[in-house]
């Protein structure tokens, strides 16, 4: 087993008597000798420990010498012993070897000073008791300093250093940010290694991540330009993972997100969505949630938007949430986002996700409000309505209404049945399906709700006065029930175009809060009403129903509304009412509405138009 422990020249005899099995020593061989190693390299360790000990005192004074020879030759000595585990923690166990190496490193101009200190450090920065050394020492601020060094080497040993403080040593962050670290790491953005940019950029997003003082550094520095230039640049995936992060800690920033849109952030993301990287997928897709709506005016978005409707087909819940949500942001009061999300399978596509998602809201609600987008205010979206019914989706769509819908969702699905009337086709499934009896059910839940407020903040008013309409305090998921009355009642006025339906909604009794609704404060909520009314009239029994309810004063206040839509659907509701009565009475009405009626645009249609319909709601999804 010890061969070399005997004298030169003799032999050792063999005990091997059987060729065909080794003998029991031969069997031991091995494993004596890996005993044999373990024992000289705990010798040598402990001769590491003991010598790096006793030249620790030596190594100190060379390091401060005046002659920058000497201090050169001692940083590389250090440097060597650093390399060894035993002699590594001896230094790191010296607070005054590791101030004499940032020392040197802070006052030295000699690069192989430099180097032989900083990569001392760096091997010093693999172990905790080795970064809490160089953060007591004020290692930080020199690290920092040779950010600026021209030299490879040196540079990685100085990034990877400070990036394992930050990762691992309390109070780096602060130290590197009153350093300049983050100016002088953006600078260093515009190097090409792909690996060194990869900590970097990795630097940038821990020092970032919930500190607005470090975005606004950032963005100061031109930060968002270099990122998005990377993400254009390079294919390293580890790289392109490490920047999307930062993309993603400043998309969340007001004043970095537009910087970033403008920089071309969004199609430089969307270059990678079809990555097999799930990680970096994610963080492209978050990202864009992020900055979508900053990004509803931005051109050539049409591959990303392509490659969106495609990701709905995915079977990662969080990568059908964040398309659905983009989607949605994007096609937000954009005509051109609509047509495109409509020409590449869109509508099809989020009808499939909002059947398939069952009760998860998370990707229903931003899906629902895409297809509301998508149905309504653009040239394709009477095609866009159609699909809806053609792929099964009503009847899912119908459903949402009923809990345990949220209020958010619940109103995104009221804006798109609303959108879906507007097709004449859809009628009859709708109400098949029972989104009159539901609409009707939700407007007087949420009626009674304001009117509970309305009391309760007139209670509460100084001097018992009327309070502001809704009543404030707060809202179920942050929605106020004004907007779900305006919301059904519009509904409901556009699927009152069709006869059984309006045969429906006047049993349903909603005259009377109809016409309840006129007294509203909200301008919206009377448009809406007064539409709704409009659409009932047409019928005889609707008006005289009407009538009955008491329409005939507000309606005949509401004519002089400032609110031309207003005003316009008010008196078509009294002309309406009017047909059966005396010709004296058409002529007094006639008088009456000759200063309001034609105030209105020539465009204003009031037979079935949609007066003062507002803009796309747009509802933001973030990370």
């Amino acid at each position: 087993m010890f061969p070399e422990t005997l004298e030169e020249g003799i032999e050792i005899p063999s005990t091997q008597f059987d060729t065909a099995q080794p003998t029991a020593v031969q069997r031991l061989t091995e494993p004596s000798q890996m005993l044999k190693h373990a024992v000289v390299n705990l010798i040598n360790y402990q001769d590491d420990a003991d010598l790096a000990t006793r030249a620790i005192p030596e190594l100190i004074k060379l390091l401060n010498d005046e002659d920058q020879v000497v201090v050169s030759q001692a940083a590389m000595m250090v440097h060597q012993l650093s390399k060894k585990e035993a002699s590594r923690h001896a230094i790191m166990n010296s607070p005054q070897m590791v101030a004499a190496l940032v020392h040197a490193i802070s006052n030295s101009n000699d690069l192989e000073t430099t180097k032989g200190a900083v990569g001392t450090l760096h091997n010093l920065s693999h172990h905790r008791q080795g970064l809490l050394a160089i953060f007591k020492s004020g290692g930080i601020p020199a690290l920092v300093k040779l950010l600026s060094s021209p030299v490879e080497s040196v540079l990685f040993y100085a990034i990877t250093t400070l990036h394992n403080l930050l990762l691992h040593q309390e109070g780096s962050k602060m130290a590197v940010r009153l350093a300049g670290g983050l100016q002088k790491m953006v600078l260093l953005l515009g190097r090409n290694n792909v690996k060194f940019l990869a900590i970097v950029t990795d630097c940038l997003q821990i020092l970032a991540y919930g500190n607005q003082e470090s975005k606004l550094i950032i963005l100061a520095s031109q930060g968002p330009v270099e990122l998005v230039r990377i993400m254009r640049s390079y294919d390293y995936e580890k790289l392109l993972w490490c920047t999307s992060r930062v993309l993603k800690v400043l998309s969340v920033c007001s004043s970095n997100k537009p910087a970033i849109v403008e920089a071309g952030g969004m199609q430089a993301l969307a270059m990678h969505l079809g990555h097999p990287s799930q990680r970096l997928v994610q963080n492209c897709l978050w990202t864009l949630r992020n900055l979508s709506d900053a990004g509803t005016k931005v051109d050539g978005l049409e591959s990303l938007l392509q490659s969106l409707v495609q990701l709905l087909a995915s079977q990662d819940i969080n990568v059908i949430t964040c398309a659905a949500g983009v989607l949605s942001n994007l096609t937000c009061n954009n005509q051109r986002n609509k047509v495109t999300v409509c020409q590449v399978g869109g509508v099809e596509a989020l009808v499939q996700t909002i059947v398939n998602a069952g009760d998860r809201e998370e990707i229903t609600e931003p899906a629902v409000c895409a297809l509301r987008h998508l149905t309504s205010r653009h040239v394709e979206s009477e095609m866009a309505q159609n699909a809806v019914r053609l792929n099964y989706g009503i009847q899912t769509i119908v459903n949402l209404l009923n809990p345990p819908s949220r209020w958010p969702l619940v109103k995104a699905v009221i804006g798109l049945i609303r959108n879906l009337a507007l097709c004449q086709a859809n009628h009859a499934p709708l109400r098949e399906y029972g989104a009159i009896h539901l609409l009707v059910i939700l407007l007087n839940r949420a009626f009674t709700d304001t009117q509970r407020r309305s009391v309760a903040s007139s209670a509460s008013a100084p001097g018992g006065g009327v309070g502001s309409g809704g009543g404030g305090g707060t809202y179920p998921d942050g929605v106020r029930m004004e907007e779900i009355v305006e919301g059904t009642v519009g509904a409901l006025h556009i699927l009152a175009r069709e006869s059984n339906n309006r045969a429906l909604i006047r049993a349903q009794q909603v005259i009377r809060l109809a016409v309840s609704l006129l007294f509203n404060e909200i301008e919206n909520i009377q448009r809406v009403a007064a539409g709704l009314l409009c659409e009932l009239a047409q019928d005889k029994e609707g008006a005289e129903t009407i009538e009955a309810e008491g329409a005939t004063a507000p309606l005949t206040d509401l004519l002089h509304s400032r609110n031309e839509g207003v005003a316009t659907y008010a008196a078509a509701v009294l002309f309406r009412m009017s047909e059966d009565k005396p010709h004296d009475y058409k002529k007094r009405l006639s008088l009456e509405l000759t200063n309001s009626l034609f105030r209105a645009d020539d465009h204003m249609n009031w037979n079935g138009g949609d007066l003062g319909m507002g803009p796309d709601l747009q509802t933001l999804y973030k990370h």
